[in-house]
């Protein structure tokens, strides 16, 4: 086995002009690969499906970043452009064990499977308004401004009780906060921003409960025990953060994959396949999110012929391991939304630290996809394929913009 020592890391673009080949390379470097973070940060990065199973459910790596060397040593600067991802403040998404089970159960008795189902009628109103607006005329109109950013920026805005009127300055911090382009300068006064906003959110609703997911965390309990208001403002910022960027990226993944597979879009606008299938299939194939960042390593962790070693850190390369042969079969690496599943993928995440947005998120693309199609079902790309450019975000899979012609 190998720690690491002396061995050559794949250094993840910053600004993503390859996901597919970059995902590739991690893939080929085995379970565990040695990588570098934009910033010159050394990371690994597990690869493989089954691998990832075991490491995502393992006690020895947990969320605690007072376990990673690195940050003990002074050596992770507090305007590094991820820091908001690796140290993003306590919330159940950064916590492990006992803390993590009393959080996970508070927000579980807010984040109701009836309180997601009832935002269907909402989220269908919504598909409907943003398809009203959408112009008439033969030209191309960027999907992803048009439909695919608002409809989950305004589902989000009502689940969590946020003014609309904060939504345009959310867009801009949010873009800075995922960016490896963020200036230095502007990384802690973005963080603040939004750790004010949504402290600003928390303290309205302390004042004025209404029904919501904000007021819902607040007033949750569980034996005598509530969430802090630091709690429910990470947890906000958090939530915000996943529930809209990865619904963004997998509506705009999923036109681009339909437009690019006719016979497939054919299969589904049919009936022949369900809508489910592909967003399921755009999850696996195209999942919305590259890379999660991050957990530390208690003690010496073999993984395969390798090792993370203690004190090292770990983040889970889900656009790698969606294409896993060893998972997904000698086909993995092509979109088929009629793909006899065999292993389910587990681009939400897996264990405790499963995404609790994934319900919405699932719901929100099966409201808006068929609900396009039903409305242009000629819709096409408006430019190739390969001229669509992937924003610098290293943990997200999201495009610039989705240039499309509505009625082909």
């Amino acid at each position: 086995m190998t720690t690491g020592t002396g061995t050559s890391r794949i250094a993840l673009d910053p600004f993503v002009t390859d996901l597919d080949g970059e995902s590739a390379a991690l893939r080929a470097a085995g379970p565990l690969a040695a990588v570098e973070l934009p910033g010159g940060v050394p990371v690994w990065a597990v690869t493989r499906h089954a691998e990832a199973k075991a490491l995502l459910t393992d006690p020895r790596l947990v969320k605690d970043i007072n376990v990673w060397g690195a940050w003990r040593r002074g050596e992770i600067p507090a305007d590094w452009p991820l820091i908001g991802l690796a140290n993003p403040g306590r919330s159940m998404l950064t916590v492990d064990g006992a803390d993590h089970r009393r959080m996970r159960t508070l927000v579980a008795q807010a984040l109701t499977p009836r309180r997601v189902e009832l935002m269907r009628e909402r989220i269908e109103k919504l598909t409907q308004d943003l398809l009203d607006a959408l112009p008439d005329g033969g030209g191309a109109v960027d999907l992803k401004a048009a439909f695919a950013y608002p409809l989950p920026m305004y589902v989000v805005a009502e689940l969590m009780g946020i003014d609309e009127s904060s939504l345009p300055r959310l867009k801009v911090l949010f873009e800075k906060f995922f960016s490896t382009q963020t200036p230095p300068a502007e990384v802690v006064a973005t963080l603040t921003e939004l750790a004010g906003i949504m402290a600003a959110t928390v303290a309205a609703k302390r004042a004025e409960p209404g029904d919501d997911l904000t007021s819902a965390l607040i007033l949750a309990s569980a034996d005598g025990d509530h969430l802090t208001d630091e709690e429910i403002v990470a947890t906000l910022q958090l939530m915000i953060a996943a529930g809209h960027e990865t619904t963004i990226s997998l509506i705009v993944n999923a036109v681009v994959n339909l437009s690019t597979h006719p016979d497939q879009r054919e299969l589904v606008l049919s009936g022949r396949v369900d809508w489910s299938a592909v967003v399921e299939e755009t999850l696996r194939w195209s999942t919305p999110t590259s890379h999660v960042l991050i957990r530390f390593a208690t003690e010496d962790v073999p993984v395969g012929d390798r090792v993370i070693p203690a004190g090292d850190a770990l983040i889970v390369s889900y656009g790698a391991l969606g294409r896993d042969e060893e998972a997904h079969g000698p086909s993995a690496g092509e979109f088929d939304v009629t793909r006899e599943i065999t292993n389910r993928h587990i681009s939400f995440g897996h264990g405790p630290h499963v995404c609790p947005g994934a319900a919405l998120s699932r719901l929100e693309a099966a409201v808006a996809l068929p609900a396009l199609y039903a409305r242009f079902p000629h819709l096409d790309l408006a430019v190739p394929a390969s001229e669509l450019r992937n924003k610098p975000v290293v943990t997200q899979n999201d495009l610039f913009e989705l240039p499309v012609r509505l009625n082909g």
